[in-house]
């Protein structure tokens, strides 16, 4: 089906001659054309809501680095703006939500879960265009971010050091936390399956904040909520990543997904242990791009070695906005270039 099923191949965990690449945030401020046409647009919400402007950029790094998948451009907030709770992205700063959940009657409140979908048009719009501009060159991720980040957005108000609201909220009122949860949880379901049907080959679900809560609440508030996601989604490859969750790997190791994400501060020989069957993906830090090329491409390769077989290639978090270009490709082309022995 595709030109390039490498990605595919080594999330089904099967035998390939050498690990795929791709990196998070590949579409973004590191392209020089992504960068133009930012600057004709008002801001980031107008690019993930106009269809075939985000399908642009999410081919623009097939293009310009050779990456062996697309993931689509979009973003993780549109589960919370779809439910009613509305979003401005301010430049430099990140995402600020006017109106923040703190009582049941703001959950009462939110848009039913299931109609959720029908408020997102713009992105299975994207999927399309995507799907007939890529033509088959490589397979396309969908995403999602996971219950947890979401619900700590939605309380918090916008990113946070501690995110003190929404894990006080934890405490204090479990119960009506488990409400909000159910009803992301539900709208994510409802939202990835469609993304599925708009042809999104894989999901991958981003536990951004999940580094903040202690293992019992990550347990509670998050992994049995991830565990739904995944279910839902049976017969779709499924990457989870905890960032900052060390504590949360064997966990992950144990749910219906088939791709774990690491961060850069984790073992890679450890993990192994931890999630016996899985693909791994990672780890790079990704200031290591900021190296001179032959340096990158050298950990690039004692990284690979590290991982063995079963493996996506990829940073420990998304590529940061001012790397240079020619460290990113210095890590994609090492990769390329690597073999697995036979």
């Amino acid at each position: 089906m595709y030109q390039n099923d490498l990605f595919l191949r080594a999330a089904r965990g099967e035998s390939v001659e050498r690990p795929p690449v791709w990196l998070m945030r590949q579409a973004g401020r590191i392209l020089p054309q992504y960068r133009a046409l930012r600057a004709s647009l008002s801001g980031f919400k107008e690019l993930v809501s106009s269809p075939d402007l985000a399908a642009e950029v999410t081919i623009q790094p097939v293009d310009e680095l050779g990456v062996d998948a697309a993931i689509i451009f979009s973003d993780i907030l549109v589960i919370p703006e779809a439910l009613g709770l509305d979003y401005t992205m301010v430049e430099k700063v990140g995402p600020r939500f006017p109106r923040t959940i703190r009582s049941q009657a703001d959950v009462d409140a939110l848009r039913p879960a299931e109609e959720a979908p029908a408020h997102l048009g713009y992105v299975f719009d994207a999927l399309d265009a995507t799907k007939r501009r890529l033509d088959n060159r490589v397979p396309l991720i969908g995403f999602a971010g996971a219950p947890w980040t979401i619900f700590a957005y939605m309380v918090e108000g916008g990113g946070s050091k501690t995110f003190s609201k929404a894990r006080r909220m934890l405490y204090q009122d479990p119960q009506m936390s488990h409400r909000l949860l159910e009803k992301i949880t539900t709208a994510t379901a409802a939202y990835l399956k469609k993304k599925v049907r708009h042809g999104a080959d894989l999901i991958q679900l981003f536990d951004s904040w999940a580094g903040v809560l202690p293992p019992n609440h990550y347990q509670e508030f998050s992994l049995r909520y991830i565990e739904q996601l995944c279910r839902e989604l049976e017969g779709t490859p499924v990457t989870v990543f905890a960032k900052d969750a060390r504590h949360a790997i064997s966990g992950i190791g144990k749910l219906p997904c088939q791709v774990v994400q690491l961060d850069w501060i984790a073992d890679v020989e450890r993990a192994r242990t931890l999630v016996p069957g899985k693909v791994l993906q990672g780890n790079m830090d990704p200031a290591q791009l900021y190296a001179p090329t032959d340096q990158v491409a050298e950990a690039t390769r004692a990284m690979l070695d590290r991982f063995g077989r079963h493996h996506i290639a990829n940073l420990g978090h998304g590529v940061y906005p001012d790397t240079p270009l020619e460290g990113v490709k210095a890590f994609v082309n090492a990769v390329k270039d690597y073999r697995y022995a036979d």
